[in-house]
């Protein structure tokens, strides 16, 4: 098993904590992380967007001219597509991009993306992370001793309303529970910072 070490909230090293080979040490799988990241960034676009059709643009319920003998091309309606104005051909409509990979894929991409953050070096333990109050000052403090000061990734066993709030207004910071773990989240983050109960439950949850 590898081992880390765990640090307090100042940066310095208290203690050290095995790591389960099959969640921290498997071979990364590329093609899974690649299709995972694809897949929610797919899920993220809204598909709003519209065009008109002829049948939705306003005007043009009358042929603009009759059918023969004016020498000019066949018209029905001023509405159609050639004409300026005119409603617009296989235009997109609303949809959505969302679609699944497989669970087996999925869970290896999660654990492809947690073990490449640990064998790079991006992976931070710490022993507790409270705040008796929710002041964002505490979070970059903390944040600052650990040198993850940019775009770091926060992850604790539950959900913690102060982390929450302290954690929500810095730049490119972002606070997660083990539940909520993601591979897009993770593959962005510079650095992922666990609490201690945090990989304790991904130990009993992921193994």
């Amino acid at each position: 098993m590898a081992k880390i070490d765990i640090l307090d909230i100042t940066g310095k090293a208290v203690d050290s904590i095995e790591l389960t080979d099959s969640i921290f040490s498997i071979d990364v799988n590329k093609q899974s992380l690649y299709d995972a990241v694809i897949m929610q960034r797919a899920s993220l676009r809204q598909g709003t967007h519209k065009t008109k059709g002829r049948s939705e643009v306003s005007g043009g319920g009358r042929k603009p001219w009759r059918q023969k003998g004016t020498g000019r091309a066949r018209q029905g309606t001023i509405r159609a597509p050639q004409w300026n104005g005119g409603g617009i051909v296989f235009g997109p409509t609303p949809r959505s991009y969302g679609y699944k990979l497989n669970k087996k894929v999925r869970r290896l991409a999660l654990l492809s993306a947690i073990t490449s953050k640990f064998k790079s070096g991006e992976m931070v333990v710490i022993e507790d992370l409270k705040f008796d109050t929710p002041k964002t000052k505490n979070m970059i403090n903390v944040l600052a001793a650990l040198s993850a000061d940019r775009k770091p990734l926060i992850v604790t066993a539950d959900f913690d309303e102060n982390v929450f709030l302290a954690t929500r207004n810095i730049t490119g910071a972002l606070n997660l529970d083990v539940s909520e773990l993601n591979v897009l989240d993770l593959v962005n983050a510079h650095k992922v910072i666990y609490t201690k109960s945090a990989i304790l439950k991904m130990m009993e949850v992921f193994a």
